[in-house]
């Protein structure tokens, strides 16, 4: 009897465990379908939601696996590699993508991350401080001549009643944060949520640099956001929309779990395990300041909306960043935004 009873338990524990194997088995499919993933510039806080998709399992609760996350140059090169088929998808500014596809370059938004850009002129206070657009008139500003941040400065510059004339141009190679520190340049254009921690690290702390950011100067527009080609919208809308609903999976575990989100992102690339403190301090930007608006509130995180998709194109528009035939509707694509019924905040 005893031999009996033994062998019952034995057998629904094995029963139990085949349960619960086969639950595992059929939370991830059979068939992955590989992609990789093009950033815009070295690993940051807002790159976050693709290594925790891939960490807690959500791009493979969907079929994907993501073979790399590479890292990135800038927008203007991110943009380039995802619409001639180097990655399926990608990280870049909004409005340098905007301005990629009037040059031909063929690619879609298929999430705001920042909704507002976080983008700002920033100065050493101590040196050379700024607390309007006005103060940069004969300042020399370091910035590269193509990609997001030269956007920025020039959309800035005329949002303000401004040029380039107005200002010194010097001619850098990014990470041109360096060349502030060392005073080689009065100002640059840079992310209030990338390179502002790093850089009161090295000017005496919070407090030290003078940041005036364009959003609250005329300059209104998305931030950065997450993107795919025309191409994979048009034969593989079913990978788009399992890749996007992991994204914003994501993107909830990040806004819920700040912390554990940055240990991810250091265990999945341990040369930033130095940086972690800075990783912090920048998510935390975003969480206050730039990753939920109203819109997200009533439509979910990552939401595009035609109205402010629009009011970006108008000023980009208006400060002759963009050509007066540039489209106020193209270039975002809403619908996997909305079957992946993301959380609202």
């Amino acid at each position: 009897m005893k031999t009996t009873t033994k062998l019952l338990r034995c057998l629904a524990s094995v029963g139990a465990a085949f349960v619960m194997t086969s639950a595992a088995v059929a939370q991830t499919p059979a068939k992955m379908d590989d992609v990789s993933v093009q950033l815009d510039w070295v690993v940051r806080s807002d790159h976050a939601m693709f290594f925790v998709a891939k960490e807690k399992g959500f791009f493979a609760q969907n079929g994907i696996n993501v073979t790399a996350v590479r890292k990135g140059t800038g927008s203007t090169d991110a943009l380039r590699l995802v619409g001639n088929g180097n990655a399926e998808f990608g990280f870049a500014d909004l409005p340098t993508l905007m301005v990629g596809r009037v040059q031909s370059v063929p690619v879609v938004a298929l999430a705001a991350v920042n909704q507002k850009s976080p983008m700002a002129m920033i100065s050493v206070k101590s040196r050379k401080p700024i607390t309007k657009p006005s103060d940069l008139k004969g300042m020399n500003v370091g910035v590269h001549s193509s990609g997001s941040t030269y956007i920025f400065l020039k959309s800035f510059l005329a949002a303000n009643g401004m040029s380039m004339a107005d200002i010194k141009q010097s001619t850098v190679a990014p990470p041109y944060e360096s060349f502030l520190v060392l005073g080689r340049v009065d100002a640059v254009p840079g992310y209030i949520n990338a390179e502002v921690p790093e850089l009161e690290e090295k000017t005496g702390g919070p407090g030290s640099l003078s940041i005036v950011q364009g959003s609250d100067f005329g300059y209104h527009a998305y931030g950065s956001g997450m993107f795919t080609s025309e191409k994979m919208i048009a034969e593989k809308p079913d990978l788009v929309a399992r890749f996007t609903k992991a994204y914003l999976q994501a993107f909830q575990f990040v806004a819920e779990n700040p912390k554990e989100a940055v240990d991810i992102i250091v265990k999945l690339n341990p040369e930033y395990g130095p940086k972690s403190e800075i990783l912090s301090k920048q998510l935390q930007t975003n969480l206050t300041r730039s990753f939920f608006s109203d819109s997200t509130k009533a439509r979910g995180l990552g939401v595009i909306t035609a109205q402010q998709w629009k009011e970006t194109a108008e000023t980009l528009i208006a400060q002759e960043v963009l050509p007066k035939t540039a489209s106020l509707t193209a270039g975002y694509d809403m619908r996997f935004q909305e079957a992946a019924k993301p959380a609202r905040r």
